[in-house]
């Protein structure tokens, strides 16, 4: 079973499937967006960060909280592990890579997120319900090819987040403070087990005050982390810089036994672990915007879009350049030993395995919580509300046991499950994409002559 997945996760995210299909999506929506993601940056970081909701609009969470559970999700251990693990293997040049699948990563997400509030509704409960295997089901209805789809990704998605958005997390924040402070696994997996279910069981309102509350501490504590490592060695920033650039088209071997980084490599990791870290194409985040409390799609598509570059162009950067200014880089380390070395290296005294140890902890709980409302709004989908409290409680047993077992095949599976969503998500926001220009033109239309309602 695990050759079998391992051959189809090594298939989908090979050189010749989901990564070019990612990255051609993310151009070419970018291009019929005409480059919406860097126009109007500004106006969507005021919309999620500042102005925060709209008041009487439909919805169960505001635009800030749908914003940070979206986050949540997001900022997990490819912050931290996935940088590490792109710049042992693609070298310096892995970062640019990563750069750029997150700056056209912006236009995936913004159309997920418009498409996610257009085609979403209301369950019998009176909470909203959408995401990927919504639109894909009701925008492709004409085409025959809509449910099918829609129940091909919330299958995946309900597997993944038992993988990726649970299991994989409580294990690497169990390894980690093991190794950092000498905590037993089953203590950390038995503590992060209470303290999910105590967020998860209040469902989505619930998620969303903790995770606006939580999450926005949690990126700060760890850029401030980051940031006095490079104020440290600002000296060292444009030598980093310059290597970033200058091996994205060279390729530049690491040292310490890898076998070296080619252009193929660091474009690879790079897209890959991009993609891994801001799940921009997999459709995921769709979800989270779905709840929340907008009159108008393209405004909550804005506000979400901001989470890639949040993600991917702001916190894997500072991980990135503090790996690259310490030179840890040359260490022949992979992972967070490698992320950590650079920490350890770059703070005064025994500071450096502290921050990752507690951020890596941070990141992965967050991870978890927004990636339980993920799974049970497929379970949803797929079989009704009447699983979605069995489907909780066992997602909060499934923390505990994945922080007391060894968990490759998890790894692997979650790595296949997560390329699998992708696809028919993909082949959505293609068919839909006129859908997305459509009614982004006449939201700014409306807006130019003040018909639009702003929050």
């Amino acid at each position: 079973m695990t050759g079998i997945v391992s051959a189809v996760s090594s298939f989908v995210w090979g050189p010749f499937l989901l990564i070019p299909l990612l990255l051609a999506t993310g151009l070419y929506l970018t291009v019929r967006l005409r480059g919406l993601q860097f126009t109007k940056l500004g106006e969507s970081l005021w919309l999620g960060l500042i102005v925060r909701k709209e008041k009487g609009a439909e919805g169960d969470i505001s635009h800030f909280q749908a914003l940070m559970t979206a986050l949540a999700a997001t900022v997990g251990t490819g912050n931290i592990v996935g940088v590490a693990t792109a710049i042992a293997a693609g070298g310096p040049g892995a970062l640019f890579w990563m750069w750029i699948t997150g700056l056209v990563g912006m236009a995936t997400k913004y159309s997920e997120a418009l498409l996610s509030v257009k085609f979403r509704s209301t369950d019998e409960a009176g909470q909203q319900c959408g995401g990927p295997m919504y639109y894909l089901a009701a925008g492709l209805k004409s085409k025959g090819l809509g449910r099918f789809l829609g129940a091909a990704f919330a299958l995946f998605a309900a597997v993944a987040a038992f993988g990726i958005g649970n299991m994989v997390q409580s294990n690497s924040v169990a390894d980690s403070l093991h190794d950092a402070f000498g905590v037993p696994e089953y203590a950390t997996g038995l503590a992060i087990a209470v303290l999910a279910g105590l967020v998860i069981l209040g469902g989505i309102r619930s998620i969303g005050r903790f995770t606006g509350f939580f999450v926005p501490l949690m990126i700060a504590a760890y850029v401030i982390g980051a940031g006095v490592v490079l104020v440290l060695h600002a000296d060292r920033i444009p030598h980093a810089l310059g290597l970033v650039f200058g091996s994205a088209l060279s390729g530049t071997a690491a040292a310490g036994g890898f076998l070296g980084a080619g252009v193929a490599q660091a474009i690879r990791f790079g897209v890959a672990r991009g993609i891994f870290s801001n799940e921009s194409g997999l459709g995921s985040a769709g979800i989270a915007a779905a709840a929340a409390q907008t009159r108008e799609p393209v405004r909550q598509a804005m506000v979400s879009m901001t989470q890639t570059f949040i993600d991917t162009l702001v916190v894997c950067s500072f991980t990135g350049l503090a790996i690259l200014t310490t030179d840890a880089w040359q260490s022949g380390l992979d992972g967070a030993a490698l992320t950590q070395l650079a920490f350890r290296d770059g703070l005064p005294g025994s500071w450096g395995d502290r921050v990752v140890a507690v951020s890596l902890a941070m990141f992965a709980f967050s991870t978890i919580l927004g990636w339980s409302y993920y799974g049970e709004k497929s379970i949803e989908f797929l079989f009704g509300r009447r699983l979605i409290f069995p489907y909780r409680l066992l997602f909060i047993v499934a923390t505990f046991y994945g922080a007391i077992r060894s968990l490759e095949f998890v790894w692997t599976l979650s790595d296949a499950m997560n390329g699998l969503m992708a696809l028919p998500n993909l082949v959505g926001l293609l068919l839909l994409s006129g859908v997305v220009v459509a009614e982004t033109r006449s939201y700014f239309a409306r807006k130019a002559t003040g018909e639009t309602e702003e929050g």
